[in-house]
């Protein structure tokens, strides 16, 4: 079992061989197409994993906002809208988005700064192509919500987490983000005691995300079972890579770890070990990863890109102005 700190260290200079998969039931994982080196486009049309099927503000409105005021204002409509955000947004507390919505930034001029977005007890969610700065608490939360796609965001210096995924939210997919200068990444499940409304759910799929020098949660997973996590770069990752605790499972297959002294572990401050299965990852000047325990199979049929390929697909790709 790890336990860890908060603190940034210094990595050492081991390199390994990928650790070996274990799944619940069986050896091999259900419904997957076969690894491939053929590079992944650079942006899709439409979310794969568990946030598949979801569609944000497609059919309805377009706006464009250019300032804080036409954007609260856009992102709380009640029907579908499309928010195109061109310049920067200066937001002085957490602002929610209802239903129904799709927040875009234009090139890369779409900025959130001041605070950040909280996605509460809605469904159907895109924030894509945006660059988060500043918040004074998290630059996204999602909580009791469904149906959210995370894509192609550039996520920095937020005061507490950079995108947390909380309270029975479930099937949702987070791809293509870069996350820098920047300590509590990815947090999967907010409390140890929340296992009643947490099993069963917190299904996300994290995909094709650039984690550079940042430190810790990347994701770190309470209760989620199965937590697929795949194709992301880690490059200088200061503290750890993935955490799997409470009963949660976790796939970390296929990823490009640079320069990570502990890629993923079991265990995590006070809290108690979930199940991790490690597959297919590639591991320059890194250390080796912990498994063991149990994870659900991939309900989702996919195509892995090898992860020798990672590096250069991912940081050639990630982040906003690619889409």
């Amino acid at each position: 079992m790890r336990r860890t700190s908060a603190r940034f260290k210094l990595v050492s200079a081991a390199a390994v061989a990928a650790a070996a998969l274990t799944l619940t039931g069986a050896n091999t994982l259900t419904g997957v197409a076969a690894e491939t080196g053929t590079p992944a486009p650079l942006a899709a049309d439409q979310p794969m994993g568990f946030g598949a099927g979801t569609t944000g503000g497609a059919g309805g409105t377009t706006v464009t906002v250019t300032n804080a005021s036409q954007f609260i204002a856009a992102v709380q409509r009640s029907e579908p809208t499309v928010v195109r955000v061109n310049g920067t947004v200066n937001l002085s507390s957490m602002t929610k988005v209802a239903s129904n919505k799709t927040v875009i930034g234009v090139g890369t001029s779409g900025k959130i700064t001041g605070s950040g977005l909280n996605l509460n007890k809605v469904n159907n969610v895109i924030i894509r192509n945006l660059t988060f700065s500043g918040s004074n608490d998290d630059a996204i939360n999602v909580q009791y919500s469904t149906k959210v796609w995370i894509d192609h965001n550039d996520i920095s210096d937020a005061n507490d987490g950079a995108l947390d995924i909380k309270r029975a939210s479930d099937h949702i997919t987070v791809s293509w983000n870069r996350v820098h200068d920047h300590d509590k990444t990815f947090l999967l499940g907010h409390s140890d005691s929340n296992g009643g409304e947490d099993t069963g759910k917190l299904r996300v799929t994290y995909h094709h995300n650039w984690f550079d020098g940042t430190n810790q949660r990347h994701p770190r997973v309470r209760f989620g079972n199965p937590v697929h996590v795949l194709n992301n770069y880690y490059s200088n990752i200061g503290s750890y890579g993935v955490a799997s605790t409470e009963n949660a499972g976790v796939l970390v297959e296929g990823n490009y770890f640079e320069n990570v002294e502990d890629p993923f572990h079991r265990g995590e401050g006070s809290s108690d070990v979930g199940g991790l299965a490690a597959r297919n990852n590639h591991f320059v000047n890194s250390g080796q990863g912990e498994t063991g325990g149990s994870v659900a199979p991939i309900p989702y049929g996919y195509t892995a890109d090898s992860a020798s390929s990672v590096k250069s697909i991912v940081s050639a790709g990630a982040g906003v102005g690619k889409i």
